[in-house]
């Protein structure tokens, strides 16, 4: 359903806006970029602020109205930090927009709107609009740059979507993360079994002493890269056993 997620945006000033949005977008799994007569593009310093996410950039669609952008979602929202009077249904909290847009998502296009970087959108443009969304912030100081707005609502429109179970999201590990097996485990054990025997600490197989350390390793969970550099420790401990 992601890709049914659109990003639009109205009349962007700095070029490098569209690039630094272009980025969160990437970073939230969001691919659908659309922007409404933006005012350079397309330009070096989009490119240059999207910073890996280039292709993002390249595959946006311009278009030189607000209608044109939205016309085959069945979910438009607006984002905006300013209340306004119109009867347009209005998320007080971007999460409860997410749940919304994912779900809708899931079988037609929808759209996220974010307006110029000084006075957002007009009161035309919201009406093209199905529903508002605002950013909670300091009341003092409720300031959002462009790209950063775009990256508060797509990351609660990527995490809406991750908790969904037919997402089937999984937080990738590095392979050096990842717990050991039972037989890597196993041969660790048998490893520092025979090195306390070779070194004395125990004369003999000591039942209740080999059941306390395996307790210990199981409580600290080495990951594979911390059991191997525990393996090469005792490696080099049995060497300098061997030698004496």
């Amino acid at each position: 359903m992601l890709p049914n997620i659109r990003i639009v945006l109205v009349q962007t000033y700095h070029p490098g806006n569209i690039g630094a949005s272009a980025r969160a977008m990437k970073t939230m799994g969001l691919t659908d970029l659309v922007l409404v007569n933006p005012r350079c593009f397309p330009d070096a310093e989009a490119s240059r602020l999207a910073a890996g996410a280039e292709g993002v950039v390249e595959s946006a669609r311009v278009v030189d109205s607000l209608e044109a952008a939205v016309s085959d979602c069945v979910q438009v929202v607006g984002a905006s930090a300013r209340l306004r009077s119109m009867p347009l249904p209005h998320f007080d909290e971007p999460a409860e927009m997410a749940e919304a847009v994912v779900g809708n998502a899931a079988n037609d296009p929808v759209a996220l709107v974010f307006g110029r970087e000084r006075f957002g959108l007009t009161n035309d443009e919201i009406r093209c609009c199905s529903h508002q969304v605002s950013i909670p912030a300091n009341p003092d100081y409720g300031v959002l740059n462009l790209s950063q707005a775009v990256q508060v609502l797509a990351y609660e429109t990527f995490r809406a979507w991750r908790q969904r179970p037919e997402s089937d999201f999984r937080t990738p590990r590095p392979l050096h993360d990842r717990q050991p097996t039972r037989e890597q485990l196993g041969h660790f054990h048998d490893h520092l079994s025979r090195l306390m025997q070779a070194s004395g600490f125990i004369t003999q197989p000591h039942a209740r002493t080999e059941e306390q350390l395996q307790a210990l390793f199981a409580r600290a969970q080495p990951s594979r890269k911390e059991l191997s550099l525990l393996r090469g420790l005792l490696s080099s401990l049995e060497r300098q056993i061997i030698e004496k």
